[in-house]
C-alpha cells in the first residue's frame, strides 16, 4: 500500500503535515505553518525533493539516536524524522520517505 500525507491543524490554528508509510506509521513530520497554503507548499516540496538522496541530512542526536531532515534546494528543512536506534533503521526511514514522499494522496484532517 502506498503512503499518504495527513494535513492537520494545531490547537493554536497553525497547520502541519505528516507523511505516513503504507503501514500508517509516521515517517516525516513538518514544522508548523501559519497558513494552509504554506503547509500545502511544504507537501509539494516533499513530493519534489523526496526522491533525491542528496536532500537528506543524516544526523545523530546527543543521546546517540539517529535521525534525518529532508531539505529543499534552498537548504531549508521541509520535514524531520523520528529518532531511530540504529543507522540502518534511519536509512530505512529515508528509503521509505523516498518511496512514499511522491504520493499525491492528502488526507485533510483540518475540519
Amino acid at each position: 500500500m502506498a503512503g499518504w500525507f495527513e494535513l492537520s491543524k494545531s490547537s493554536d490554528g497553525q497547520f502541519r503535515f505528516v507523511l505516513k508509510a503504507g503501514n500508517a506509521e509516521t515517517i516525516l513530520s513538518s514544522e508548523l505553518y501559519k497558513t494552509r497554503a504554506a503547509a500545502e507548499n511544504g507537501i509539494a516540496s516533499v513530493q519534489k525533493n523526496a526522491p533525491d538522496d542528496t536532500r537528506y541530512e543524516r544526523k545523530t542526536a546527543a543521546n546517540g539516536k539517529f535521525h534525518f531532515n529532508l531539505k529543499a534546494a534552498n537548504h531549508q528543512v521541509i520535514g524531520s524524522s523520528q529518532l531511530y536506534a540504529s543507522e540502518a533503521s534511519r536509512d530505512n526511514g529515508i528509503a521509505s520517505v523516498q518511496t512514499n514522499g511522491v504520493s499525491t494522496t492528502v488526507k485533510d484532517l483540518t475540519a
